[in-house]
């Protein structure tokens, strides 16, 4: 088994129902590549939606499915991937109750997010201790698998940030024993001369230069030894960095290649500015959708020529238009060659085939809810394995194994 095969992936969507074409460019098409790459778990976030919708929760069960279904028919494999819903598996919220107890709260408090989201959403009761601790709640998401890499926007990548913090905290304080150093050094000497010799240039790299390729590659190198315990290799792990045991790895943000799709007016796509192409939508919804999009405010009439950096339209073409379309797309714009309504027909054509295989898959599943939950039972019942082993452990090393 490759290096890469080894280590773990985590991601999870809230559940607000069907998607659209936001998310497919924006994250699924990532876990598409990501699933084949590394040992992922993908979940859907239902207490995360508690956050926010604490007051209005009929419709998170139907959304949960809707939105696994949707997963589903793009291709998100169950036999290569983990899917799962996060309250099935409990070691999330204890895992979060445990580091909450060791968690400034000004950590909590100076979050990117937790503000901006309080602007807003200043509509909704906020003041709570759920919201405050959301971010721990996602930090314990990731800890409780060990995930090495996390997807993220580079909206989220502080909130990666402080599950690292809170994961060298943790280790600080609980991942301490007599003769760390000199334990260490002996399951280096068990790992061999030659990689003995490897993993004492890439810590030092890493030490005197702070070369974070050195380190990936250090972990690397202690995670595909199989003649060492598992205790030595967490004690190398932390000699890497410091005088402690890695009990919770640090995690990496791993930052999706596309951040944002445009929506029909131009502005991100998202069902609160009402402005999404849904992947569930019908051949005509979409086509009337695309069809009265806004376009360059210049061209009032078919002679007035426009401006494609102007025009929601052209954001489109650069997701969907190969260069020869592109060409043609300018050339006709700025002379008037090509109406507005031209100009979209092959951003319609384009949807639609790549929504029809996804259209059809998810007819397939929806017909068979069975299918379904018992893929995400498997799912969970793997994601539950995982979790168990980690929380075992953290009782242990912080005094709450009663025998």
């Amino acid at each position: 088994m490759s290096s890469s095969s080894q280590q773990r992936v985590l991601s999870g969507m809230r559940p607000t129902g069907q998607l659209h074409l936001g998310h497919l460019h924006g994250v699924l098409k990532n876990w598409l590549t990501l699933q084949y790459e590394y040992r992922c778990f993908f979940f859907a976030a239902d207490w995360h939606a508690l956050t926010t919708e604490y007051d209005n929760t009929a419709l998170i069960s139907q959304n949960v499915w809707d939105m696994i279904v949707d997963w589903l028919a793009v291709g998100i494999n169950p036999g290569e991937a983990s899917i799962f819903i996060q309250s099935k598996v409990p070691e999330h919220a204890e895992l979060h109750l445990l580091l909450s107890m060791c968690t400034p709260l000004s950590w909590l408090e100076r979050v990117p997010t937790y503000k901006d989201q309080q602007v807003k959403l200043k509509e909704k009761d906020l003041a709570t201790y759920g919201f405050l601790g959301y971010p721990l709640l996602q930090s314990a998401d990731i800890l409780i698998y060990k995930a090495s890499m996390v997807p993220v926007g580079e909206d989220q990548v502080a909130h990666v940030e402080v599950t690292r913090e809170i994961a060298r905290r943790f280790n600080y304080l609980y991942g301490r024993e007599h003769n760390f150093e000199e334990k260490a050094r002996d399951a280096t000497r068990k790992m061999g001369k030659k990689n003995a010799k490897l993993y004492k240039e890439l810590r030092k790299r890493y030490q005197e230069k702070g070369d974070d390729e050195a380190l990936s590659t250090a972990i690397a190198l202690v995670d595909s030894q199989q003649n060492i315990t598992l205790g030595d290799k967490k004690r190398l792990l932390g000699y890497l960095e410091g005088d402690t045991k890695t009990i919770l790895p640090e995690p990496s943000a791993l930052l999706t290649p596309m951040a944002k799709m445009p929506g029909l007016d131009g502005q991100k796509m998202s069902k609160s500015y009402g402005n999404t192409i849904a992947l569930r939508d019908s051949p005509n919804t979409i086509q009337d959708k695309v069809r009265t999009m806004p376009t360059d405010p210049a061209r009032m009439r078919r002679t007035d020529p426009g401006d494609p950096a102007k025009c929601p339209v052209w954001q489109f073409h650069k997701v969907y238009s190969n260069d020869s379309v592109q060409t043609w797309v300018q050339e006709n714009c700025i002379t008037a060659g090509i109406g507005c309504l031209e100009c979209k027909q092959p951003i319609i054509e384009a949807i639609l085939v790549e929504l029809a295989p996804i259209r059809e898959k998810t007819n397939q599943y929806t017909d068979e809810p069975e299918t379904v939950r018992a893929i995400v039972n498997e799912g969970c019942e793997k994601a539950r394995a995982t979790a168990r082993e980690t929380i075992e452990e953290v009782r242990q090393v912080m005094g709450l194994v009663y025998r």
